[in-house]
């Protein structure tokens, strides 16, 4: 799974700024980064191109939410599965 930097998701968006993609974020119609180091986010690749096809099919903004919401869900999911697999390896 490939992380995406700030200036990779200005890319594959077409936002001009940083800020554009954080009111996106707080708006809920993008989805929220995750921590890669310790001062150093990202965004899972899928999840901004996932985003930017719904835009690009016309999806309203409250679909979009939907989205996210769904998106966010998806990332706990995964967690906790592998999670899940974790403990399961040592016992």
């Amino acid at each position: 799974m490939a992380i995406l930097r700030i200036d990779a998701v200005l890319q594959e968006t077409g936002e001009r700024s940083k800020t554009s993609i954080y009111n996106r974020v707080k708006e809920g119609v993008f989805t929220k980064s995750v921590p890669i180091g310790q001062r150093i986010t990202g965004w899972p690749e899928h999840e901004v191109k996932t985003i930017v096809a719904a835009q690009v099919a016309g999806q309203t903004p409250e679909q979009i939410r939907g989205l996210v919401k769904s998106l966010h869900a998806q990332r706990a999911e995964r967690f906790k599965m592998l999670a899940q697999g974790v403990g399961q390896v040592g016992g």
